[in-house]
């Protein structure tokens, strides 16, 4: 007799003081029980998937969980040392909470089985800590900042996978082409062992960056008129926003966000008796043009911590970038994040803008970005030019899109001056991390930061590495900013100066909130003996002048 088996998950996506979401992949169609609660799988594309809603649950307690599938258990795996896994409940009135940052994960590892060339995994390192702690120490979200799957890059491993289905000397040779590429690509990335029991256990926010689709994606107008012209692209855009949507996107949304949301309707309808691929393709097809300039599909979500506010921003596919507009998200929707931002009438003690791309990159590079952008708006080879630096570069952050990172400083400045003890933006994608301060002309003492953490598996060249330190040099400072002055770029609204940093290395990133108070500290992954650690790099408070 078949009996339907767990592919992948469980992975707890949600939880607030009395709901809870479960997503699981399994290998067949069933009915996946969490916690006396019920839910048919659907179809897409010959893989089998649901997300479990659990309601009712008591404020402020931590439950052990199975997963049934039709009735017997699937997880917790029955030879597994590591301990149970659990949903826990925020408090009715949290009076601390705990958020683990960091991005840029990729699967590669040596296939000899020798240390691993990219060094241990800050993730797996951080599990297998929390498994050895009381429940009371365990962390209360977990937010994962894009480049969860590595689609242009892939591992030997997927290589040779891809080797068995088509031909590699085609384009788009070695990189993921379709749906069903994709999701080998989220088994690859979510599998292992330690990383697989922690996003059972910890609620996991993600959103995507542009290796979960293409490197440079969306850059601009010219990178997207390169694509459209392959042979291939749509159906890599289709596959790729499509698998986003089921493996990380529709685990962000609340309960209450899934009752209203039509996608997710129209999904279970199509997927339940029959498969929900084309649907989801074509959706996914539509939300792509949103970067010519049509407001389609939010990915861009809210989610509260009791006085915790986070705002997790999408980058990427809510770009602007035709001929006449550059902006990082479309109009309708940077007016959405400033309602909920700083418009909402409940208090906000802390808030979290969650942008992969770092707001405050080191000074030099920030004007090198905004240089670029004006130039590359030139007409002829001096804008060809600029725009071939620009992808070359990678010259795409907020700084690269002037207007908007004027518009986030203001809107940060508004949300301290509205009466939150600090404002940060949490990043990613630069392959090192470092803390930053602002330092507005009217508000210098503002708490407004950019906390930047990255790789959680990856590493950053050399070269890089001494490039990234030279720019926060002073003297290298004036003289981008002159050059960008004499381009015609206007100076910032703000200043800003590094308080910690950078550090090369896999590393993972923690928030403390403790009512008004709120430290930030960073963790290197370390290995000695086959075994897995964490080394403090430092920790910092965010609301007094104090390090440690």
């Amino acid at each position: 007799m078949w009996v339907t088996g767990l592919l992948l998950g469980p992975v707890l996506r949600y939880a607030d003081a009395d709901s809870a979401t479960v997503w699981v992949e399994t290998d067949g169609p069933c009915e996946v029980e969490v916690l006396d609660t019920t839910t048919p799988t659907f179809h897409v594309g010959g893989h089998h998937y649901a997300l479990v809603v659990i309601r009712g649950l008591t404020p402020g307690t931590s439950t052990p969980y199975e997963v049934r599938l039709d009735g017997e258990v699937a997880w917790p795996p029955p030879d597994s040392a590591l301990p149970p896994s659990r949903i826990s409940t925020l408090a009715e009135k949290p009076e601390h909470f705990t958020l683990v940052f960091g991005s840029c994960q990729h699967p590669r590892v040596d296939p000899e089985g020798q240390p691993d060339t990219l060094g241990p995994h800050a993730l797996a390192a951080y599990a297998q800590r929390m498994a050895t702690q009381p429940v009371e120490q365990w962390p209360d979200a977990l937010l994962l900042l894009g480049d969860q799957v590595y689609a242009d890059e892939t591992s030997p491993a997927t290589r040779e996978w891809l080797a068995t289905r088509r031909d590699l000397d085609v384009a788009p040779g070695a990189e993921v082409a379709d749906f069903e590429e994709y999701t080998h690509l989220y088994r690859e990335a979510w599998s292992g062992e330690l990383i697989r029991w922690l996003m059972a256990t910890v609620p996991t926010a993600m959103i995507f960056d542009d290796h979960d689709v293409r490197d440079d994606w969306n850059t601009s107008a010219a990178w997207r008129r390169e694509m459209a012209a392959t042979d291939w692209w749509r159906t890599r855009i289709r596959g790729g926003l499509a698998s986003y949507w089921i493996y990380q996107h529709l685990g962000n949304l609340r309960p209450v966000d899934l009752d209203e949301d039509k996608i997710y309707a129209a999904v279970l309808r199509s997927g339940r008796d029959g498969d929900a691929l084309e649907l989801l393709e074509d959706f996914a097809e539509w939300a792509d043009s949103e970067a010519d300039g049509e407001e389609t599909y939010r990915w861009s979500y809210r989610r509260d911590y009791g006085p915790v506010r986070l705002m997790v921003i999408d980058n990427r596919a809510g770009r602007v970038v035709t001929e006449s507009s550059r902006t990082m998200v479309g109009d309708e929707e940077f007016a959405w994040i400033e309602r909920n931002a700083v418009g909402a009438p409940d208090h906000v003690e802390h808030l979290f803008i969650a942008s992969t791309l770092p707001w405050l990159l080191p000074p030099a590079i920030s004007d090198l970005e905004s240089h670029n952008e004006v130039a590359a708006a030139r007409p002829g080879k001096r804008g060809e030019r600029a725009e071939r630096l620009r992808q070359g570069l990678d010259l795409e952050h907020w700084a690269a899109f002037r207007q908007s990172f004027d518009r986030l400083a203001a809107l940060l400045l508004r949300s301290v001056r509205s009466g939150t003890a600090t404002a940060s933006v949490l990043s990613g994608d630069v392959h090192h991390s470092y803390l930053a301060k602002a330092r507005y002309p009217d508000e210098p003492n503002a708490p407004i930061y950019q906390l930047t953490c990255s790789p959680l598996h990856n590493a950053a060249p050399q070269k890089l590495r001494w490039a990234f330190q030279a720019s926060w040099w002073p003297l290298l400072r004036r003289l981008t900013r002159a050059a960008a002055r004499r381009a015609g770029v206007t100076d910032p609204p703000l200043d800003w100066r590094r308080l910690a940093g950078p550090y090369f290395g896999n590393e993972i990133a923690t928030l403390s909130i403790r009512g008004s108070h709120a430290d930030i500290a960073f963790e290197q992954a370390v290995q000695a003996d086959r075994r897995l650690g964490l080394r403090t790099m430092v920790r910092r408070a965010l609301t007094e002048n104090r390090t440690s």
